[in-house]
C-alpha cells in the first residue's frame, strides 16, 4: 500500500478547512483513471522518486487491467485514490518485490492487495487518507476478503500499525523509496476501526458514500440455537435431535396442539406445493376473534424478528431517541444501535432488586419525549412481569408522540388475560407484538403479528409482502388458536415445571430470579466456573444452556439462562450439571 499523506494519527480532529467539505468516495471512472496516471507520475516519480521520470507525464503498470481504483472528491475535485488487487488477478504488486515462498503469510483466494493510496497535496493534513483506507477494507470484506496485504513507506509506518496492519519485518527499496510489508486478517482490521468510534462518526457525516455498500459493516446479533452444530447445518442429523437438550433457547417443552399436527400430516403435500392466501385474512380474522379486536388492528408477521426490523426501519432514523430496558431481548439492541443505529437510553434493571422493571423511574423516562420505549413483558431474559393494570397506568405517562412497543411473546405462560391487546387496538400510540412461536409450540413455524390502532399499522402495511407466513404455518397458527384449552393446560404446566426446576436449582448454590416464563435466569456462584465455562462443558454431554451475558450491560459473566423442559429432560439436565459442576 504505497501512501503519501501526512496526517499524525488516524483519530486526529478534522481542520476547520474539512469540516465544512463534501466528500463522495465512490468506484473510479475511465476518465478517473486517465486523470490517477498523471497523479502517480507526479508523485511517485516527480516528488518522491520511487519511478524515474517519463516523457508522457503518466505511469500505469499491467495491475490496471484487473485493479479496482476507489476515489475520493472534495468540494468537486478528486483529493485522492486507492487501489485494490483481488485475488483473482493474474499477479499482485508484491509479486516484484517478493517470492511467494518468502512471504510471512500464505496466499489464498481470500488475499487482496491494496496499494496506491495516495492524498493530494491541497488535501493532506486531514482524514482523507483514513477514509479511503476504510473504503478500501469495506470494499474487500463485502466481497468476502479475509485478508489485506499492503506495502507501506517506512516514514509513515505507524499510521498502518494503528489502522491494525501487521509489519511482516520485510523491507524493499524501490527508487528513493524503502516500504516494509504489512498483512492483517480482515478481521483484525475490522475490530481496530470499530474502535474508531469517534472517527467513523464524523467521516459517516460529512461522506457522500457511493460503494453500493453499506458505510458500516452489517452486524449479525447472537441467539442459541448451537445445538444445530450437532444436528448439522444441512439437517442431516435430524434423528440426533432426540439426544440434544436445547435450551439455550426458549421454544417449548411440549408439542403443538394435536389439531395442528393431525391437520398438517393429513394434509402437508398440498399444503407444501400451494400458495397461501397472500394477505394472511383467514388467520386475521381467527387471531381477531380469540383476541377480541379486529382484523384491521392486525398486521400479520414471519416471527417477531420481521416485524422488529420491518416496523422500526420505516419509523425510525438515526437521530431517533429510544427507550430500551437493560436487560432484555438481544434483537432490540442489536436493530436499534447496530442497524438503524438510533441514540439508544437504557433503563437498567438491578440485581440486587431481582431485575424487577422500577415503575416509578419508568413512569419519569416516558416524559422525556422519546421517538419510541420498547418493553419486553415478561422481560427476556429476566422472566420479570409487569401487571397488565400498572403497566397501563404506568404507559398513560407516554405522550402521544412516543410510540410505546410491548413485546408479549412470553404473555400466555402468565395469563393470556395479562396481555394489551385490546388496550393497543385502542391506543393512539401503543404497539403489541406478539410471537405464537413459543406459547404456541410454533418456533419453527414462524408466525407472528402486531396489534394496534389502524393508524399504526397503515404505512406497515404497504411494506409487508404477499404470502409473508406460509400456508403451513398460517394453517398451524388456525388450529393452535382453536385448541386453547390443549394449549391452557400446558402453560399450566410450565409454570410448575418452572418452579420445580427453580428450587432445583437454588439447593445447588444457584441464585434464581424469580420469573414468569418458560426459562430462568440465574446466577452462578461468584467463587465457582463462569457461565462460559459451564456452557462449553455441558456441550460436551448434548446439554446447550445460554450464556446470558451479552444481553445486558450488567449480568456479567456468572449469568446463565435455562429454557424450562419437560419434567424428565428437566433431571436430565441437572444430572449433566452436577457432573460439570464437580
Amino acid at each position: 500500500m504505497q501512501t503519501l499523506y501526512r496526517t499524525p494519527h488516524l483519530t486526529a480532529d478534522r481542520s476547520d478547512r474539512d469540516h465544512g467539505s463534501r466528500m463522495t468516495l465512490r468506484p473510479a471512472t475511465q476518465a478517473d483513471r486517465e486523470r490517477i496516471s498523471a497523479i502517480r507520475h507526479e508523485v511517485y516519480a516527480q516528488e518522491i522518486g520511487q519511478h524515474p521520470a517519463n516523457p508522457t507525464g503518466k505511469l500505469t503498470d499491467r495491475l490496471d487491467a484487473t485493479n479496482h481504483y476507489l476515489v475520493l472528491e472534495m468540494d468537486g475535485g478528486l483529493a485522492g485514490f486507492i487501489s485494490i488487487t483481488p485475488p483473482e488477478s493474474p499477479s499482485y504488486s508484491i509479486d516484484k518485490y517478493f517470492s511467494r515462498g518468502e512471504l510471512p503469510f500464505p496466499v489464498h483466494t481470500g488475499l487482496y492487495e491494496v496499494r496506491l493510496l495516495t492524498v493530494l497535496k491541497a488535501s493532506r493534513g486531514s482524514e482523507t487518507a483514513a477514509l479511503l483506507m476504510y473504503g478500501a477494507l469495506r470494499w474487500v470484506e463485502s466481497r468476502g476478503g479475509t485478508h489485506i496485504m499492503a506495502i507501506g513507506r517506512e516514514e509513515v509506518l505507524s499510521i498502518y500499525v494503528k489502522a491494525g496492519l501487521r509489519d511482516c519485518d520485510a523491507s524493499v527499496k524501490s527508487g528513493a523509496v524503502t516500504y516494509r510489508l504489512l498483512h492483517a486478517p480482515v478481521e483484525a482490521l475490522h475490530r481496530e476501526t470499530d474502535r474508531m468510534t469517534g472517527l467513523l462518526d464524523r467521516l459517516e457525516r460529512h461522506v457522500n458514500w457511493q460503494l453500493g455498500i453499506t458505510f458500516r459493516k452489517p452486524a449479525a446479533c447472537f441467539h442459541g440455537g448451537a445445538f444445530f452444530d450437532r444436528i448439522g447445518p444441512r439437517f442431516d442429523r435430524l434423528d440426533s435431535a432426540q439426544g440434544i437438550i436445547n435450551a439455550d433457547v426458549l421454544d417449548a417443552w411440549y408439542s403443538p396442539a394435536p389439531a395442528v399436527q393431525e391437520t398438517l400430516e393429513r394434509h402437508l403435500p398440498w399444503l407444501l406445493r400451494t400458495s397461501p392466501p397472500t394477505d394472511c385474512g383467514g388467520l386475521l380474522e381467527v387471531i381477531a376473534t380469540a383476541r377480541g379486536v379486529r382484523p384491521s388492528q392486525l398486521l400479520p408477521g414471519a416471527g417477531s424478528s420481521d416485524l422488529i426490523f420491518r416496523a422500526f426501519s420505516r419509523w425510525l432514523t438515526p437521530a431517533s431517541r429510544v427507550l430500551l430496558l437493560d436487560p432484555t431481548y438481544g434483537e432490540y439492541a442489536h436493530v436499534l444501535e447496530k442497524v438503524i443505529r438510533c441514540q439508544v437510553d437504557r433503563l437498567t434493571l438491578k440485581r440486587e432488586d431481582r431485575y424487577e422493571v422500577p415503575l416509578e423511574t419508568l413512569k419519569a423516562a416516558l416524559g422525556r419525549g422519546y421517538d419510541l420505549v420498547v418493553l419486553v413483558n415478561p422481560n427476556s431474559p429476566t422472566g420479570r412481569h409487569i401487571t397488565r393494570q400498572n403497566l397501563l397506568q404506568t404507559l398513560a405517562a407516554a405522550p402521544a408522540s412516543t410510540r410505546v412497543w410491548i413485546d408479549e411473546t412470553y404473555v400466555d405462560f402468565v395469563d393470556p388475560a395479562q396481555s394489551l391487546e385490546t388496550a393497543a387496538a385502542q391506543s393512539e400510540n401503543l404497539i403489541v407484538c406478539k410471537s405464537m412461536s413459543k406459547a404456541y409450540a410454533l418456533s419453527g413455524a414462524r408466525v407472528a403479528y402486531l396489534c394496534a390502532a389502524v393508524h399504526q399499522l397503515e404505512e406497515l402495511r404497504a411494506w409487508t409482502p404477499p404470502w409473508v407466513v406460509s400456508l403451513p404455518s398460517q394453517v398451524a397458527a388456525v388450529r393452535a388458536l382453536q385448541s386453547p384449552a390443549y394449549y391452557t393446560a400446558r402453560w399450566a404446566e410450565t409454570r410448575e415445571l418452572r418452579e420445580n426446576l427453580a428450587a432445583a436449582l437454588r439447593y445447588r448454590g444457584f441464585h434464581v430470579i424469580p420469573g414468569a416464563a418458560n426459562y430462568l435466569l440465574t446466577h452462578l456462584p461468584s467463587e465457582g466456573p463462569s457461565a462460559a465455562e459451564v456452557v462449553q462443558a455441558c456441550r460436551g454431554f448434548g446439554l446447550y444452556l445460554r450464556d446470558a451475558a451479552g444481553m445486558g450491560s450488567q449480568l456479567g459473566t456468572h449469568a446463565l439462562r435455562f429454557a424450562v423442559k419437560d419434567a424428565a429432560t428437566n433431571r436430565r439436565m441437572l444430572s449433566i450439571l452436577d457432573v460439570c459442576l464437580d
